[in-house]
């Protein structure tokens, strides 16, 4: 990315057909936009297109909306769906926690250190176990204790917190609670999850320790978007670790949590840079 000149992000899905690519480089060719990165995807059945692009346009070039408006003539020819971003924007990120802190400390340094390109707006969590960790990152807390008889007037709470301060993505940052359907739907796309890739083979309490009584000799993450059917939203990053016998299981919790704050890193990362696409149930992601 070059600091005179504005950095965008462009996504586009439609039916596969020819012309589309030559269509979008002459666009950007004749407002004098250099493209740096680009990267299409066609499924397996041939029928549907993926681009994601990354460019570099003049200074006279100012918004998304400029942009936007003058490629609809684009958009209506091929049927698109098309997203653009600028990339010196940085999208607003809440994250929510529950008892384990490994993840969201692990986000806190990498937001420190100016490794995660976001503005984390506020920390979300049903216990106050890290009220002080949060603070001492200058981050609002918010405390909203769960309970059967509260959880839609909590879940409510939540969505004033995302719309009062406009986030764009929500990380479950090993936020042990179930999003109900409505809030799923609501925020399609815009919330991501992690967790060890032993699901659905060893559901319940301790999965480290069920996958340690198996004799596992691999376990790992997998971070994926949330909907309504429990774990099995569209994966966006996955990593394995290798193990063995020799292992305990507090080993093995140690290096889960670690597999599990790569992943989630990782995903974040992959979608504020919009490298994500949802087609049905899976994501396309365009690296």
């Amino acid at each position: 990315m070059r600091s005179n000149r504005n950095h965008f992000y462009m996504t586009v899905s439609c039916r596969s057909r020819p012309g589309i690519i030559a269509a979008i480089s002459t666009y950007l060719s004749e407002r004098n936009c250099d493209i740096i990165e680009s990267a299409q995807f066609v499924d397996h059945d041939g029928e549907h297109f993926f681009l994601r692009m990354a460019f570099d346009v003049p200074e006279t070039i100012r918004s998304e909306a400029v942009l936007l408006e003058d490629l609809q003539p684009i958009v209506a020819r091929f049927g698109m769906t098309l997203t653009l971003r600028d990339a010196r924007r940085r999208p607003k990120i809440l994250i929510m926690v529950s008892k384990f802190g490994h993840c969201l400390n692990d986000l806190l340094y990498r937001h420190s250190i100016g490794a995660l390109p976001v503005d984390i707006v506020g920390v979300v969590s049903n216990h106050d176990a890290f009220k002080s960790l949060v603070g001492s990152h200058g981050i609002p807390f918010h405390h909203l204790p769960v309970s059967p008889g509260n959880k839609l007037a909590q879940e409510i709470r939540l969505m004033e917190i995302v719309e009062t301060n406009d986030v764009e993505l929500v990380v479950l940052a090993r936020y042990m609670q179930v999003l109900s359907q409505t809030l799923c739907r609501r925020m399609a796309g815009r919330v991501i999850n992690i967790h060890h890739s032993f699901l659905p083979s060893f559901k319940g309490a301790k999965p480290y320790h069920q996958a340690y009584a198996r004799g596992v000799k691999l376990i790992g993450a997998t971070a994926h978007y949330v909907t309504d059917d429990l774990d099995e939203g569209p994966i966006i990053e996955q990593e394995v670790a290798r193990v063995d016998h020799s292992m305990s299981p507090d080993d093995l919790v140690a290096i889960g949590r670690d597999v599990e704050s790569v992943v989630l890193a990782r995903a974040i990362r992959l979608h504020v840079e919009a490298r994500v696409m949802l087609h049905d149930h899976r994501a396309i992601v365009l690296r």
